[in-house]
């Protein structure tokens, strides 16, 4: 991966280097054996980090990630141990109770009154989000690469799920689209926002969470916001300018820790 920002800046500045997997870093096939080097550098310019590497990740999200992460079988346990959190210590509690007042206030034109409103969550996951969007009253649907948490949000959860990307077949357009924890893993996330707009109902908006850099950086480089699987980290000024580069018009950018720890930046997003 070039080391080159968001913003097209290659003005960079290396702020930590790794020789070996951080504690808590999740050990994938392909960092876990010798000869782990990498370096994440932040924009002169915006603040953005980049994290460059020369390790083979392909295909990380097909399969490998939810082995390394969930155990391949351990899914179900995951996902009834972060439903049972109670909300105040829950992150995904908090999502859906922001993505719910910002709905009330923005998606009220009265034919949306009518039915019940329509959420696809990209990179969706364990489903624990959706899982309380639906309890909420909307109409879900899941979108993952990997097959088996595509099988978990149809038969455990109980929403429409489908398996691939945005240019997969039968996906529709949604009141709201969500990247909760997702950008931050693509090299290209201004081509995937931007490919989200052709699943944008008229009126709606786009949510964007990713990991807050310019917050976590001041901890040093054990934060989980730097670990491996995460090519870029965010500043408030790159948030911005993803949404701009595709197409978008940031509402609101707000800034918070949440209950587990992490630092997030959060976005609402409409097209411009």
């Amino acid at each position: 991966m070039d080391a080159r920002c968001l913003c097209g800046g290659e003005r960079l500045t290396t702020i930590f280097v790794y020789d070996s997997p951080p504690t808590g870093e999740v050990r994938f096939r392909f960092s876990g054996r010798d000869g782990y080097h990498r370096t994440v550098h932040r924009c002169d310019s915006c603040g953005h980090f980049v994290s460059v590497h020369s390790m083979n990740d392909a295909g990380l999200y097909e399969g490998e990630y939810v082995d390394a992460t969930y155990g391949g079988d351990g899914i179900r346990e995951a996902f009834e141990r972060i439903t049972a959190l109670p909300p105040e210590r829950s992150d995904n509690a908090g999502r859906a109770r922001r993505i719910l007042a910002h709905a009330a206030e923005h998606l009220t034109e009265p034919a949306r009154q009518l039915r019940a409103p329509t959420v696809l969550d990209v990179g969706s996951g364990l489903c624990v989000f959706l899982h309380r969007m639906k309890a909420a009253g909307w109409e879900a649907m899941a979108l993952d690469r990997d097959p088996r948490l595509v099988a978990h949000a149809r038969a455990v959860v109980g929403v429409d799920a489908i398996c691939g990307d945005l240019t997969s077949a039968g996906l529709g357009r949604y009141d709201v689209v969500t990247f909760n924890k997702v950008l931050e893993h693509i090299r290209d996330p201004v081509a995937v926002l931007a490919a989200s707009r052709e699943h944008l109902q008229s009126g709606g908006f786009v949510y964007v969470e990713v990991p807050d850099g310019e917050a976590a950086a001041s901890e040093g480089p054990g934060r989980e916001e730097f670990f491996i699987e995460h090519h870029h980290i965010f500043s408030i000024a790159s948030v911005g300018l993803l949404a701009a580069r595709a197409n978008f018009l940031a509402r609101t950018i707000e800034r918070l820790q949440e209950p587990s720890t992490k630092y997030t930046l959060r976005a609402f997003l409409v097209p411009r």
